[in-house]
């Protein structure tokens, strides 16, 4: 039976992209951490891959006595050794992002559409991160419900926690009636935490005192789920399962970005709706299995 080699590199929603595959293809798999040995490894993988050397001596990769057909990775620390395992074990190499700074000569790259991939035949291009999504029994909902998903800041982004506080207001006034869950994230500040705590919604999750994600359950139980622009991942997770609608609350940038031109894609498809002050249904759902068709391993 085929096997997946899936390379880390610590991050969880890259991790979870890979993951996602391998639970599509229905293959058994094992995940290796990417550990570079100097300060300047990634650096010198760029030349090295321009130059078609490959070379282990860089990373920190602990295998496993077992044969892989497949070696897969998302995120940069991973590319490279992707294709250095890849041709090491005689498997074919993938990653599940679009890997800019390298050559795209691996067997498979799947790359999301606002990266504007170059068209190739080993280039698949998709709407949105590969997400798996399996929901936990974390949260119950006892009454028609709503799911509130909230990120925070980034390099491209800043959360407000005026506007924010606002788009709740709303929330909590449209859907009277309704059960609110909400859940923060990693990167939720603690103003913004304080705000939420200040609703006492009937479900809520304070990840900075409760570690677990209640995603899954939000998309499998509530009518509609909204989210902060932040984050591709999860939107990418809302919009590959249940049937809720999905409704983004944007955030603040300063320039045109590749979030807000994902987000806008998937608006334009019919996958979520962008709130503006009013409400609209989206529940359309990408079928990832759809771009595995053909695919030779």
């Amino acid at each position: 039976m085929s096997r997946i080699l899936i390379l880390s590199d610590g991050r969880a929603g890259h991790l979870n992209q890979s993951i996602a595959l391998a639970k599509y293809l229905e293959l058994p798999y094992d995940v290796v951490e990417v550990l570079p040995k100097y300060r300047w490894s990634k650096a010198l993988t760029y030349l090295l891959d321009k130059l078609g050397i490959r070379t282990k001596f860089l990373f920190e990769v602990e295998l496993y006595n077992k044969e892989y057909s497949v070696v897969v990775g998302t995120g940069s620390w991973t590319y490279y050794m992707v294709k250095v395992l890849g041709k090491t074990l005689k498997a074919r190499s993938i990653t599940m992002m679009l890997p800019r700074g390298y050559k795209y000569d691996f067997d498979t790259i799947f790359a999301q559409s606002h990266d504007n991939p170059p068209k190739q035949k080993n280039i698949i291009e998709i709407p949105a991160n590969f997400s798996y999504v399996e929901p936990q029994g974390l949260y119950v909902a006892k009454k028609h419900a709503i799911g509130i998903v909230i990120g925070g800041d980034n390099k491209i982004f800043t959360m407000s926690k005026e506007k924010l506080q606002s788009q709740l207001d709303f929330i909590v006034k449209h859907y009277q009636g309704y059960e609110i869950a909400i859940t923060t994230s990693p990167r939720t500040s603690e103003a913004v935490e304080q705000l939420i705590e200040s609703y006492h919604f009937e479900y809520e999750v304070i990840f900075s005192k409760n570690t677990i994600n209640p995603i899954p359950d939000f998309l499998e139980l509530c009518e509609t789920v909204f989210i902060t622009g932040d984050s591709t991942s999860m939107i990418s997770e809302a919009i590959a399962y249940g049937v809720s609608n999905v409704i983004v609350l944007p955030l603040e940038s300063k320039e045109d970005n590749k979030f807000e031109r994902f987000v806008k894609g998937l608006e334009r498809e019919g996958y979520l709706y962008i709130f503006d002050g009013t409400i609209k249904n989206r529940n359309k759902k990408i079928n990832f299995k759809e771009y595995l068709r053909g695919l030779d391993l």
